[in-house]
């Protein structure tokens, strides 16, 4: 009993010792130090809870204010595209590929990854304009670039044919109106998009790549084409197609329909067979291409 007194009544002389006083039988666990960092102990799950509600408040102003959230979806799938766009000149400068395969590379690319960044936008009319600016600005960086006003040569030896800054008046301008249009004016509810940005990038860029490779075999109509590069663009346009059907409809922007595959099928189809003729060649596939997949799109879907 007595010893339990006795070190009840130590165990308050050391609790009711205050940390500054100078005596030898502080505790040394009350140092000012540690006291201070009890301190901010307790003040840090007030602090915790006010992260919180901040972050909350963000969230909403985000999830509220879709010119806030179309803003940082721009910029970040900008910075997307530019990446890629960046990394192929970068490839291009080094002769890490050849010039026109690495110019396709950058056709087939750049445009797909830029429409898997759409589902950040809002729905309706500002989130389709406030993305078509991205490509809008590209528009203009052709513009600049084939008339002769800004000097970039990595730009130009990587969407060029034969490194000549006025080819990015017609095929790398028209790409860049392709998916500004597509976007502006059909976006992701539309089929029609699709099929114009599939056919352009996937299907015109892998009938190039896979035509110079394995294209022994020329079309009767036209020389310059092969059989297998028609084939594996009217593929590779498909395909790609019928991929974006499934990425958009998992937003619930479309409904994948067996209609909407046999749309595809024929707009490829036909996208490839315009692709293939000799007028092609003297406009621009760029240019035919995705009209093609418009007007046939127009009338299947």
């Amino acid at each position: 009993m007595v010893q339990s007194c006795i070190s009840m009544a130590l165990k308050l002389a050391f609790f009711s010792i205050s940390p500054n006083s100078s005596s030898n039988f502080r505790c040394p666990s009350l140092r000012s130090t540690h006291c201070s960092e009890f301190l901010q102990l307790i003040k840090s799950k007030p602090r915790r809870r006010r992260i919180r509600r901040e972050l909350k408040s963000v969230a909403a102003m985000f999830s509220n204010n879709t010119a806030v959230s179309d803003l940082v979806a721009a910029g970040l799938s900008g910075g997307i595209a530019l990446s890629l766009l960046k990394i192929w000149e970068e490839t291009a400068k080094r002769g890490v590929f050849d010039q026109k395969l690495n110019r396709k590379i950058v056709h087939v690319t750049v445009g797909l990854a830029f429409m898997l960044c759409w589902p950040m936008f809002s729905s309706g009319r500002q989130g389709a304009i406030v993305a078509a600016l991205i490509p809008g600005i590209n528009i203009v960086k052709m513009l600049l670039l084939g008339l002769g006003i800004w000097k970039d040569e990595a730009t130009v030896k990587s969407m060029s044919r034969f490194g000549d800054h006025k080819e990015l008046l017609k095929g790398p301008l028209y790409y860049a109106a392709t998916i500004t249009l597509a976007g502006a004016i059909y976006w992701r509810t539309s089929p029609i998009a699709i099929a114009a940005v599939c056919n352009l990038c996937a299907g015109d860029g892998m009938a190039d790549i896979v035509g110079r490779r394995f294209g022994t075999q020329k079309l009767p109509y036209n020389q310059n084409k092969s059989a297998v590069g028609s084939i594996a663009m009217a593929c590779a346009g498909f395909l790609a197609s019928i991929g974006y059907m499934l990425y958009f409809s998992s937003f619930g922007f479309m409904e994948e329909s067996p209609k909407m595959v046999m749309g595809f099928l024929i707009t490829s189809v036909a996208a490839a067979l315009v692709e293939s003729h000799p007028i092609s060649t003297e406009l621009d596939d760029n240019l035919t291409v995705p009209l093609t997949a418009v007007l046939v799109g127009s009338l299947v879907f």
